[in-house]
């Protein structure tokens, strides 16, 4: 399968980007490729692409499928699996974000409460503080919550406002303090 300078600079680059992401750079290569390969490949056909081993193949595919971002697929009378992305790229960014905020925000917050519960009426800078991270977690995360549930082009029209809604909202003048 071979794979033009264009495509390779960008499978590279997100291989890159991958550990950013929550990844490796093996999962971000392969994620990549799927990505831009309209049809599904087997894994022969991702290790030959990316020249990686096939246990780093499956391994990342693994990894891929935890995060609900490719899906398995067969071809009549063919007995290897093929993957592909699961969705379009708004679906897979919103999936990323749930999975994101199960394994990353979901801990600090149970973290937090516990904390809280823990030192209920301790007025101490330190549980203040934690109050504050709390908060500021919860409210962000209710946030992000309710614009991952809008329909892609709903949220691509909100996003188009920018900093439009500022001025919407009356904030403008506040938001230079």
């Amino acid at each position: 399968m071979p794979i033009n300078t264009d495509t390779q600079a960008f499978i590279m680059h997100c291989g890159e980007m991958g550990s950013r992401w929550g990844f490796n750079r093996t999962v971000g290569q392969i994620c990549a490729l799927l990505v831009i390969t309209p049809e599904p490949i087997s894994a022969e056909q991702i290790a030959e692409a990316l020249s990686i081993s096939r246990s780093n193949v499956s391994m990342g595919l693994k990894e891929l499928q935890s995060w609900r971002l490719i899906q398995l697929s067969h071809k009549p009378g063919d007995r290897k699996e093929y993957f592909d992305a699961t969705a379009s790229i708004w679906e897979m960014a919103q999936t990323i974000f749930e999975e994101r905020l199960k394994r990353e925000v979901d801990p600090t917050l149970s973290l937090l409460r516990s904390q809280l519960l823990a030192h209920e009426g301790d007025a101490t800078y330190g549980q203040q503080r934690l109050q504050e991270i709390h908060d500021l977690l919860e409210l962000t995360t209710a946030w992000a919550t309710a614009l991952n549930g809008m329909q892609p082009a709903t949220l691509q029209q909100l996003m188009k406002l920018g900093s439009g809604v500022t001025k919407v909202l009356g904030l403008k003048d506040k938001l230079k303090r």
